[in-house]
């Protein structure tokens, strides 16, 4: 999903950018231009590659671990106990692609457990198993 959002916006700039060369400088230096925006397309697209392959998560006995980051990694774990309620949403671009991202709301304000670019049916289950251990373990709360 990300590449192809990726790739539309390559395309759009390479056209948008070239055009402005094209009308101002002259054809080479359009090309040259184009040429550009689509070097650093293909760059950008590297790292998103390593970006989405950098999110993972497991889910523990007591607990749910996140973690992300290429360059600066992060990990959360939050305590099923600790879950107040767990969302999945999906935007129209994830819809097309039949994705949805996870997210687990906890009372401290600073939690970013959220899991992106699940399929549909793994965020289902995964929102029922969580809301399924979080309702058991806050009983002993």
């Amino acid at each position: 999903m990300r590449r192809a959002e990726l790739l539309i916006a390559t395309v759009l700039g390479a056209i948008v950018v070239g055009g402005i060369f094209a009308g101002t400088l002259g054809g080479v230096a359009a090309a040259v231009s184009a040429v550009g925006v689509i070097a650093l397309g293909l760059a950008a697209a590297w790292f998103v590659r390593r970006r989405f392959g950098a999110w993972r998560y497991q889910e523990r006995y007591e607990d749910l671990v996140v973690a992300r980051g290429v360059m600066v990694q992060r990990m959360s774990v939050v305590p099923y106990g600790r879950m107040q309620f767990v969302e999945v949403t999906a935007g129209p671009i994830e819809r097309a692609f039949k994705l949805s991202t996870v997210k687990l709301h906890t009372a401290a304000a600073a939690s970013d457990a959220r899991i992106p670019g699940l399929e549909a049916d793994e965020a289902n289950r995964l929102r029922e198993r969580l809301s399924a251990l979080g309702e058991a373990n806050a009983q002993g709360l």
